[in-house]
């Protein structure tokens, strides 16, 4: 299944680029697993950062995240499980150092492919990368000094997690259920999603707490959310009540209500700040 052909989540400012946020797009083989890499072009002098924090909206994705310090020499390295609301980032590391900044953006249910362990009790958090992929962190740290640029640092670890393929571990249940929330944006009630992959809603679950570390009720939510913040953004005549009758809201307020909870303001604000300083939204890519 390749999530990319029906899903792509964006980010709370998702055209925004700039020498300390770049995107990459994995390889071909790798869509259906990686969202992106992420981070510094090339490494740069921190400075005092006199910028207002960086709102982070629930993107159902998960990151490895490496803060590499040439100055010091010091590879620093975290995990952030799925979030199931917004909050504000500050940039990190040591005003004067030579520092740029490394990751990997999975979507939340094929992050486990590559994981040592179980991704039950991430949601919300943050871990040392080691917790759940240690073998992929004792890979990677180490050579994260002596590439310096972001396309350096992503295609070594490219061709690190394509040799791991052949290896990855899956549930074709939570495959298939994902497959079915995409699909339907979202808006399949959990009972009927159960019954399609032939298990009880329990054992479903558990499996989602197992393979994503959130309920399928719960991620169905945040992915129609995607899916409604996406329209917000590419349709010019939005409109509120179409996309309540389009994604199964109860009504006008419930959709305001879910949006506001997990972007942390309301629409217009949401799509102001989203689009600021763009000229040319069609010049985006989907």
């Amino acid at each position: 299944m390749n999530n990319r052909i029906i899903y792509h989540p964006l980010t709370a400012t998702p055209l925004k680029r700039n020498i300390a946020y770049t995107e990459l797009t994995p390889c071909k083989e790798l869509h259906s697993y990686i969202r992106c890499y992420w981070g510094t072009e090339n490494p740069l002098i921190q400075i005092e950062n006199n910028d207002s924090p960086k709102l982070v909206i629930p993107d159902t994705c998960v990151d490895i995240i490496y803060h590499i310090d040439y100055t010091d020499n010091v590879v620093t390295g975290g995990f952030c499980g799925i979030n199931d609301c917004s909050f504000q980032a500050n940039s990190s590391g040591t005003i004067g150092h030579m520092v740029s900044t490394f990751a990997i953006r999975f979507y939340a249910w094929s992050a486990y492919a590559f994981a040592d362990d179980s991704l039950q009790s991430t949601m919300n958090g943050y871990f040392d990368v080691g917790s759940r992929f240690e073998w992929l962190d004792r890979t990677i740290r180490p050579q994260l000094l002596e590439r310096k640029t972001l396309q350096e640092k992503a295609y070594y670890t490219e061709q690190v997690l394509l040799k791991r393929l052949s290896d990855v571990k899956e549930n074709t249940v939570v495959n298939g259920t994902i497959h079915n929330i995409l699909t339907n944006k979202g808006s399949m009630d959990v009972s009927k999603l159960a019954k399609e992959a032939f298990v009880s809603t329990r054992q479903l679950e558990r499996l989602f707490h197992e393979y994503v570390g959130i309920t399928p009720k719960k991620l169905s939510n945040l992915i129609r959310y995607q899916f409604l913040w996406r329209d917000i953004l590419w349709e010019p005549d939005f409109d509120v009540f179409n996309a309540v009758h389009k994604y199964g809201y109860t009504d006008q307020s419930h959709l305001l209500r879910e949006f506001k909870r997990y972007h942390s303001m309301d629409i217009h604000e949401a799509r102001t700040i989203a689009l600021k300083d763009v000229e040319n939204i069609q010049a985006v890519y989907y």
